[in-house]
């Protein structure tokens, strides 16, 4: 088992500015511009992707590392999208886009890679509890190293 703690203060109405602090990690926070809050910050919406986003990474790392491939750089663009019915906010999805860049590149190489992208997808338990409420979806790149 293991138990994470994450600290938070608020100071004002909606629009107000916080903090939230963790072992590793200090934040301000507020609503986001997107949403007519201050943009001070990072917001729920985009820690919800970054906890979805960093969750993926480790997971794929793993994956890889678990099949002895070799790569030279793992990157990933994450993107989520969030919906609004009537005053109520929902997200629709998390689109992951990894880049997973290679020395040397073949047919047969890529398409186990891509296919390593997605099932890590699956795998990768952030993604697991949001299933049911947010789809989240893989689009990767394979790239040779240059």
């Amino acid at each position: 088992m293991a138990t994470f703690i994450v600290k938070g203060t608020w100071t004002g109405d909606r629009n107000g500015v916080g903090t939230i602090t963790t072992d590793g990690f200090q934040t301000k926070v507020s609503a986001p511009k997107q949403l007519e809050g201050p943009g001070i910050g990072a917001n729920p919406e985009e820690l919800l992707i970054a906890s979805a986003s960093n969750c993926y990474m480790i997971t794929l790392a793993a994956i890889l590392s678990n099949r002895n491939i070799e790569y030279t750089h793992l990157e990933i663009e994450s993107e989520g999208t969030v919906l609004k019915d009537g005053k109520r906010l929902f997200f629709e999805n998390i689109v992951h886009k990894p880049i997973i860049t290679v020395n040397d590149l073949d047919t047969e190489t890529k398409e186990k890679l891509e296919q390593l992208a997605h099932r890590a997808e699956k795998a990768c338990f952030i993604s697991q509890t949001l299933k049911g409420n947010v789809e989240v979806s893989v689009i990767p790149e394979i790239k040779i190293r240059k």
